[in-house]
């Protein structure tokens, strides 16, 4: 991407900061820094961090990060603004932000270790923030749009293949195997998250951990996967069922579940209320008596992050605008007979929205 689009998300952070009075932010979130810099979209692993940014409100901006990332921060960041920290991070780290007059600045606690927040907070003045970057990161514009519906793209077609795949004797865990191995084949960067394979009963549980119980002739199977394309996520599930012939409760259940998405599909636009799709596919199922089984939200947003805001659920607050993109899975799960999940990635436009 670009080195130009980062540069304007991070003015576009700038002012975001003037208006909550913020000096500046401390970027500890994996993907808000890679979304402000091109740097490193993942962290080595939960405990660890591959580096920081420290965007100002009306200054220059910094990277800091260790030793191991140093030839990767060059490319993408003014080497004049990096900082290398070793083992006294929190102390070099806050010398080099004294030295540039920076005695406060604001912290993203979802993505701050508590042991990081003790260490800095001693040192430099920390106000807490929420969803400062994420605010901006819920409009795509058009070149994330482009890479989701590649994303995208590769989800249908895994789709299309994985079916021919659902035969009798086969586990949970192969056809989760063979999801994973067409991303790859099909050149998508890795998962999106571990893909959710539920058969008969199993696809009861809306995150299955894919088991050895096996496919049987005559039964459904719920597969929820996505893959990380050109950096960006898709995240959609099918439900299918193996036979000849569908059960009666399973083609009830599926144009209910079918019927409840399309709802929301039909009224998603921008100035709708979060809350108002998730009411209108509850509506279908309350209306058929069996609302009790839909026990999620109807959708979140997906991005950089498979879960993302917005998120579309009973408790949201908020309203829909151009450029978001949502989910939009409504389900239907009884333990003792499974379970059916459908899902697309919609697309809120300027006059309404469009299936990704």
């Amino acid at each position: 991407m670009n080195t130009a689009v980062f540069e304007l998300r991070r003015e576009a952070l700038k002012e975001e900061l003037k208006a909550r009075n913020l000096p500046a932010l401390l970027v500890s979130h994996a993907a808000n820094r890679y979304y402000l810099s091109g740097f490193e979209l993942h962290d080595p692993q939960c405990n660890e961090s591959a580096g920081w940014l420290l965007i100002t409100a009306d200054g220059d901006d910094y990277l800091f990060t260790d030793p191991r990332y140093m030839d990767a921060a060059r490319q993408v960041w003014d080497e004049k603004n990096i900082g290398i920290y070793a083992a006294r991070k929190h102390d070099e780290v806050c010398a080099f932000l004294k030295g540039k007059g920076i005695t406060s600045m604001g912290f993203e606690p979802k993505a701050l270790h508590l042991f990081d927040y003790d260490k800095l907070s001693s040192l430099v003045q920390l106000t807490l923030t929420e969803n400062v970057v994420e605010s901006l990161r819920l409009y795509k514009d058009d070149e994330e749009i482009r890479r989701m519906e590649e994303s995208i793209r590769l989800n249908h077609e895994l789709f299309e293949y994985i079916e021919g795949q659902l035969v009798p004797g086969k586990t949970e865990v192969e056809i989760a195997w063979e999801v994973e191995k067409f991303f790859r084949e099909q050149g998508a960067e890795e998962l999106a998250f571990s893909t959710i394979v539920g058969v008969g009963p199993n696809a009861a549980k809306p995150h299955c951990i894919p088991s050895e119980t096996k496919l049987r002739d005559n039964e459904l199977v719920l597969i929820d996967t996505g893959c990380r394309y050109l950096d960006y996520n898709s995240d959609q599930t099918r439900t299918f069922w193996v036979g000849d012939t569908p059960s009666d409760r399973f083609k009830k259940t599926m144009d209910q579940v079918r019927e409840a998405q399309q709802v929301a599909i039909d009224i998603i636009r921008p100035g709708l209320p979060f809350v108002d799709a998730y009411k209108a596919s509850y509506a279908v199922f309350e209306k058929a008596g069996v609302e009790s089984l839909f026990t999620h939200g109807l959708g979140h947003g997906v991005g950089l992050e498979t879960h993302e805001p917005p998120s579309l659920s009973r408790g949201a607050r908020g309203v829909l605008e151009a450029g978001m993109v949502v989910t939009v899975e409504p389900g239907l799960y009884d333990p003792e007979w499974g379970g059916i999940r459908w899902e697309y990635e919609i697309l809120v436009t300027e006059d309404g929205c469009r299936v990704l």
